[in-house]
């Protein structure tokens, strides 16, 4: 089986679902296509990040992942810089959003996709906390600039939903996925 991710949090919680499997991250252009609903956003790139690691591996089970933040209908992914990390939590301040990580598995030829969403909100932070979130380092890789499982958690009054799922990786759906397929396939 393969990751298709460079996420050091995704290889961590997939190996709770398999221990047996190789990282190969896609290189693929991140820039979604003009029109496309925010909702359907991180699936659509969790699709074209396996497609492109399946096409160099024929026979792998490949697993392509992806997470997006919405608020406000804008999709923020990983920031910039930290003005970009700044504004994105200026954004979430005091208000709830979704995270959404989008899933795809191809397997024998055939490809399916899912996407799964987690409601967060925010406390609403004052000019000091998010500056000293920022100064941690910890937003620059994360989707919508904040990471639950650090320094971030403590910018979050509340989730609706899978926790793992806004760490990058909906664990328990995806095992059931990969469960569902290999039953399927019998």
């Amino acid at each position: 089986m393969i990751l298709a991710s460079a996420s050091p949090r995704r290889k961590e919680l997939f190996s709770l679902i398999s221990k047996d499997h190789r990282i190969v991250p896609a290189d693929i252009d991140e820039t979604l296509p003009c029109g496309i609903a925010p909702e359907n956003a991180a699936e659509y790139l969790a699709v074209m990040k396996a497609r492109a690691v399946a096409e160099n591996y024929p026979g792998e089970t490949v697993v392509g992942c992806d997470t997006v933040v919405i608020c406000d209908d804008k999709v923020l992914g990983k920031p910039a810089d930290e003005n970009d990390a700044r504004d994105m939590l200026r954004l979430l301040s005091g208000k709830i959003h979704s995270v959404i990580t989008g899933v795809c598995i191809i397997s024998d030829g055939m490809e399916r996709s899912f996407s799964e969403c987690t409601h967060v909100e925010f406390y609403p932070l004052t000019e000091d906390e998010i500056d000293t979130y920022i100064a941690t380092g910890d937003p620059m890789d994360k989707a919508g600039a904040y990471g639950i499982q650090t320094e971030g958690c403590l910018l979050v009054k509340r989730i609706d939903g899978d926790f793992f799922n806004v760490v990058g990786l909906p664990v328990s759906r995806l095992a059931r996925e990969l469960s569902d397929s290999k039953t399927k396939e019998v």
